[in-house]
């Protein structure tokens, strides 16, 4: 038992990034040398299983705790970092405008692919609606994060207001429970990660892109321009600190990990866990987080915009710059309603299309063609998404921090101690 206890104890204390990539490796290995094993498949569904099992659970649980004892001064926090989320996703949104015009992508598209998809923004907007005031059971069990912030932030305002002690003091030992049950699944992720990347390299191999390469390559580079220029200029003008540090520490301890899941929503306890290595306030960040994972949507704004484009230029459609800015709008509240699910900005390109009169079976083609690529387009997607969550709910903390006169260092790893003073950890 004490040989047990001790390899666990050296497994849990060893980096959970250098898991992670020994974890890679090995999937990537056994991919391509014993394919098809069923067991070794698995494990990768297990673990997104585990966690699309908790997220909704721990995002419900956090807010309410968050916001039934939460302290003054959160609301400005809160109107920037949704001003950060909304504008980085605009952004690019439009430099994925100007890339399509510079770099322009036509393919041939084959048979249509037959989904559901809604056909304009009003759509969108009222679907929004819709979700928001979903049965919040009916939202636990189905993921409807949308519902989920709207029950929590209600309930936990209401408990703030009405409730006693007596319930705040169960209501955070509750949240503590479910972080605690988070953090043992997150241990077990480079076997989680292990299995996805044993199941893309088996399944999938890179001839696949072979046809498709060059729209690829230019939804990968808007991505990675995005992600690794614009964003990080954006976090440099309101901090005028070295923002890289800490988009470096967004991927590897967020980026990577959706990277595989292929899920802002799954990723949510991931970074909660990352926002509480950063030192950030967690009656902010435990609703920051979730927030973002449903409108901080840089990779699916991108992803509309390009394939909307190409398909509108594969089919000779003349479209003018101004109307292609004002798909840039519609990109971004479109990506706004994109679930938190591999593969949910897809099923927004028809409505981008409609606005630039592509018919209906061509915009469904382009969809097609979005689900081929979609084993690196969602992937990276996912990965941007995500890490923007952290990385613009950490600017937001910042912002506050430097108002207040801390001292802190940008992208660094914080203990909180008992004074609630972040203090620099060794990492």
């Amino acid at each position: 038992m004490k040989v047990v206890k001790s390899i666990f104890s050296a497994y849990v204390k060893f980096p959970l990034v250098l898991k992670i990539l020994i974890g890679m490796a090995i999937g990537v290995l056994l991919g391509i040398f014993v394919p098809a094993i069923d067991f070794i498949a698995v494990l990768g569904t297990l673990f997104t299983s585990g966690l699309k099992a908790i997220a909704p659970i721990l995002v419900f649980v956090l807010i309410i705790a968050s916001l039934s004892s939460a302290g003054k001064g959160l609301g400005s926090r809160f109107t920037r970092v949704i001003g950060l989320y909304m504008l980085s996703t605009f952004l690019a949104a439009t430099f994925a405008v100007v890339m399509s015009f510079i770099f322009r992508v036509t393919i041939p598209l084959g048979e249509s692919f037959v989904s559901s998809a809604p056909e304009s923004l009003g759509d969108v907007l009222k679907n929004l609606l819709l979700k928001m005031v979903e049965n919040p059971l009916s939202a636990l069990t189905g993921g409807n994060y949308l519902s989920i912030l709207t029950w929590s932030i209600a309930l936990g305002f209401a408990i703030r207001m009405k409730g006693s002690e007596k319930t705040k003091t169960v209501l955070a030992d509750l949240s503590t429970a479910v972080s605690s049950v988070v953090g043992g699944i997150i241990q077990l992720a480079p076997f989680g990660i292990l299995g996805l990347v044993y199941t893309s390299v088996g399944e999938y191999g890179l001839e696949i892109f072979v046809d498709y390469g060059y729209l690829l390559l230019v939804l990968v580079g808007c991505m990675l321009a995005v992600f690794l220029i614009i964003d990080p200029l954006l976090i440099f003008l309101f901090l005028r600190r070295n923002p890289y540090p800490l988009v470096w520490r967004c991927v590897k301890e967020s980026g990577i990990s959706a990277f595989f899941t292929r899920s802002s929503a799954v990723n949510i306890p991931i970074n909660m866990q990352l926002c509480k290595r950063l030192g950030l306030d967690r009656e902010y960040y435990s609703v920051a987080i979730p927030l973002g994972a449903t409108i901080n949507m840089d990779g699916a704004a991108i992803t509309i915009t390009v394939l909307s484009l190409s398909a509108a230029f594969t089919c000779g459609v003349d479209v003018n710059f101004f109307i292609a800015i004002l798909l840039s709008f519609v990109a971004t509240l479109g990506a706004c309603g994109a679930s938190g699910v591999a593969g949910g900005s897809l099923l927004l390109i028809p409505m981008a299309c409609s606005l630039l009169n592509v018919p209906a079976d061509i915009a469904m083609k382009m969809v097609a063609v979005g689900f081929i690529i979609g084993v690196i387009q969602d992937s990276l997607e996912t990965a941007i998404n995500s890490s923007g969550d952290v990385m613009f709910a950490a600017t937001a903390e910042y912002i506050e921090w430097k108002k207040q006169g801390r001292e802190f260092k940008v992208g660094a790893v914080y203990e909180t101690a008992e004074d609630d003073t972040p203090e620099a950890s060794a990492d």
